[in-house]
């Protein structure tokens, strides 16, 4: 086993740092603040970071294969230009919900924008239970609505045959899979693969490696781990010096550095004097296996 080595790359002290998304092209990490409504990119060759400022919470970007970039702002499905700073609205959902927006969000293998809504907390991880849905966008801008009652609508992605869609609703404590039609986007037949530890707090994020294991940010519980999604079983944890571990990414030349967003709202004088790095932007290398590419949004 190589020797795991975790730094804070980036202390940039987000309010609640999430979707970090690797960009081959420019060797940079994209991620967002969800209340301080910032869109992030961050050259890791230069160290130049750039910063895009949204209209409302914005909870997920991802890349586009037109080019630019498509993000979940408020309740909408959005296109990013990074060059003018323009922001173009593809779909609005939740209508009849004021109180909501889109939380996590994440492109599946055929180009679909999958992302799921959520009631506006009022502290972390407090808030109107059961007002969110699972959605995806096509590529034709046309929504789906897979199901409600969600809580916290979080990490997600797909088995490596494409053949399986991984989801987590944070306060069901539950990674759960479904049976997935790549040409259709259909899910069906839900079931729970891992259940969280009590000491592994809230399941947040999530990424898959190329030997089909899930890696879950724990909010609250300062790790992250990896799961064997076929055997239910905790693979390995990797402990960070920050609380709110918010969500993790495979990222680098060859996809060997694990990226990890991190949160301080909700964290009072004290525990950020024990951990002043939250918020930050983590790298973890030396974890012995790699990750696979974001896809891009076809639309």
């Amino acid at each position: 086993m190589s020797s795991i080595k975790i730094e804070c790359v980036l202390p940039e002290n987000c309010r609640c740092g999430e979707s970090p998304v690797w960009e081959e092209v420019s060797s940079s990490l994209l991620f967002v603040d969800i209340p301080a409504r910032k869109v992030c990119r961050w050259n890791t060759l230069t160290k130049q970071l750039q910063r895009v400022t949204v209209d409302a919470p914005v909870s997920s970007v991802a890349l586009r294969q037109s080019g630019g970039y498509v993000a979940t702002i408020g309740t909408k499905f959005c296109a990013l230009n990074w060059e003018d700073r323009s922001i173009v609205a593809l779909a609005t959902v939740d209508k009849d919900k004021k109180n909501n927006r889109f939380n996590d969000g994440k492109v599946d293998p055929a180009g679909r924008y999958f992302a799921g809504t959520m009631a506006e907390e009022t502290a972390p991880a407090v808030l109107e239970r059961h007002q969110g849905s699972l959605y995806s966008l096509f590529p034709d801008h046309q929504v789906k609505k897979y199901f409600d009652q969600v809580d916290i609508s979080n990490g997600l992605d797909w088995s490596l045959d494409h053949k399986i869609f991984y989801y987590i609703d944070s306060l069901s404590y539950s990674v759960d899979a479904f049976d997935y039609d790549l040409q259709t986007g259909q899910i069906s037949n839900r079931r729970s693969v891992y259940k969280l530890e009590k000491e592994e707090q809230i399941p947040d994020g999530m990424c898959i490696d190329v030997e089909g294991k899930l890696w879950v940010a724990c909010y609250n519980g300062g790790r992250v781990i990896r799961l064997d999604p076929e055997t239910g079983k905790t693979l390995q944890t990797v402990k960070l010096p920050v609380d709110k571990t918010t969500s993790c990414c495979f990222g680098g030349k060859d996809y060997s550095e694990m990226y990890v967003t991190s949160a301080r709202d909700g964290l009072d004088s004290e525990s950020l004097l024990r951990q002043p790095k939250a918020g930050g932007i983590f790298k973890i290398t030396g974890l012995g296996v790699k990750g696979i590419a974001p896809y891009p949004y076809a639309g």
